[in-house]
Protein backbone atom coordinates (compact mmCIF):
# COMPACT_ATOMS: atom_id res chain seq x y z
CA UNK A 1 0.00 0.00 0.00
CA UNK A 2 2.93 2.14 0.73
CA UNK A 3 4.06 1.64 -2.63
CA UNK A 4 0.82 2.71 -3.94
CA UNK A 5 0.49 5.83 -2.27
CA UNK A 6 4.13 7.70 -3.03
CA UNK A 7 3.39 6.81 -6.75
CA UNK A 8 0.17 8.26 -6.58
CA UNK A 9 1.76 11.37 -4.95
CA UNK A 10 4.46 11.80 -7.05
CA UNK A 11 2.17 13.87 -10.05
CA UNK A 12 -0.48 15.22 -9.79
CA UNK A 13 -2.58 13.14 -12.22
CA UNK A 14 -1.69 9.24 -11.50
CA UNK A 15 -3.89 6.73 -13.80
CA UNK A 16 -3.17 3.08 -12.27
CA UNK A 17 -4.33 1.12 -15.75
CA UNK A 18 -3.70 -1.92 -18.30
CA UNK A 19 -2.42 -1.92 -21.58
CA UNK A 20 -5.75 -4.02 -22.62
CA UNK A 21 -8.31 -2.02 -20.78
CA UNK A 22 -10.30 0.54 -23.36
CA UNK A 23 -12.08 1.91 -20.25
CA UNK A 24 -8.61 3.32 -19.17
CA UNK A 25 -7.79 4.26 -22.57
CA UNK A 26 -10.78 5.94 -22.58
CA UNK A 27 -10.40 8.10 -19.15
CA UNK A 28 -6.45 9.04 -20.56
CA UNK A 29 -7.91 10.68 -23.54
CA UNK A 30 -10.73 12.37 -21.64
CA UNK A 31 -7.84 13.51 -19.20
CA UNK A 32 -5.68 14.63 -21.76
CA UNK A 33 -8.41 16.82 -23.78
CA UNK A 34 -8.48 18.35 -20.71
CA UNK A 35 -4.90 19.22 -20.87
CA UNK A 36 -3.78 17.00 -18.61
CA UNK A 37 -0.48 15.04 -18.48
CA UNK A 38 -1.15 11.93 -16.52
CA UNK A 39 1.22 9.83 -15.55
CA UNK A 40 0.10 6.19 -16.47
CA UNK A 41 0.93 3.01 -14.31
CA UNK A 42 0.34 0.09 -16.54
CA UNK A 43 0.25 -2.81 -14.04
CA UNK A 44 0.44 -5.65 -16.75
CA UNK A 45 4.36 -4.18 -18.14
CA UNK A 46 5.15 -3.76 -14.57
CA UNK A 47 7.46 -6.05 -12.59
CA UNK A 48 5.43 -5.86 -9.27
CA UNK A 49 2.22 -5.04 -10.85
CA UNK A 50 0.64 -8.18 -9.25
CA UNK A 51 1.75 -6.64 -5.84
CA UNK A 52 0.38 -2.95 -6.60
CA UNK A 53 -3.33 -5.11 -7.89
CA UNK A 54 -3.20 -6.74 -4.64
CA UNK A 55 -2.56 -2.77 -2.94
CA UNK A 56 -5.49 -1.52 -4.74
CA UNK A 57 -7.67 -4.20 -3.82
CA UNK A 58 -7.77 -3.34 -0.34
CA UNK A 59 -8.89 0.17 -1.49
CA UNK A 60 -11.88 -1.10 -2.85
CA UNK A 61 -10.63 -1.52 -6.47
CA UNK A 62 -10.64 -4.93 -8.49
CA UNK A 63 -11.15 -3.43 -12.16
CA UNK A 64 -8.86 -0.22 -13.70
CA UNK A 65 -8.50 2.45 -14.00
CA UNK A 66 -7.82 3.78 -10.35
CA UNK A 67 -7.37 7.15 -10.67
CA UNK A 68 -5.45 9.53 -8.15
CA UNK A 69 -6.13 13.28 -8.30
CA UNK A 70 -3.89 15.69 -6.00
CA UNK A 71 -2.35 12.27 -4.08
CA UNK A 72 -5.84 11.28 -3.53
CA UNK A 73 -7.97 9.00 -4.59
CA UNK A 74 -10.80 9.73 -6.89
CA UNK A 75 -12.01 6.72 -7.83
CA UNK A 76 -12.59 4.24 -10.99
CA UNK A 77 -14.14 5.29 -14.27
CA UNK A 78 -17.75 5.35 -13.14
CA UNK A 79 -16.43 7.93 -10.21
CA UNK A 80 -14.22 9.93 -13.00
CA UNK A 81 -17.39 10.16 -15.36
CA UNK A 82 -19.89 11.32 -12.26
CA UNK A 83 -17.08 13.95 -11.51
CA UNK A 84 -17.04 15.09 -15.07
CA UNK A 85 -21.16 15.43 -15.45
CA UNK A 86 -21.25 17.17 -12.16
CA UNK A 87 -18.76 19.55 -13.52
CA UNK A 88 -16.46 18.89 -10.57
CA UNK A 89 -13.56 17.14 -12.44
CA UNK A 90 -11.96 20.64 -14.53
CA UNK A 91 -12.06 22.39 -10.39
CA UNK A 92 -10.51 19.07 -9.06
CA UNK A 93 -7.72 18.71 -11.62
CA UNK A 94 -7.12 22.54 -11.76
CA UNK A 95 -6.50 22.52 -7.87
CA UNK A 96 -4.42 19.57 -8.00
CA UNK A 97 -1.58 21.43 -10.43
CA UNK A 98 -2.54 18.91 -13.22
CA UNK A 99 -4.15 21.48 -15.56
CA UNK A 100 -3.98 25.69 -15.65
CA UNK A 101 -6.22 26.85 -18.69
CA UNK A 102 -9.80 26.82 -18.45
CA UNK A 103 -11.62 24.28 -20.27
Amino acid sequence: MEMVMNMASQRPLVIFSRSSCSMCDTITILFRNFGADPAIHQLDQMPRGREIEQALLTLGYNAVPVVFIGGTLVGGANEVTSLHLERSLVPKLREAGAIWLDV
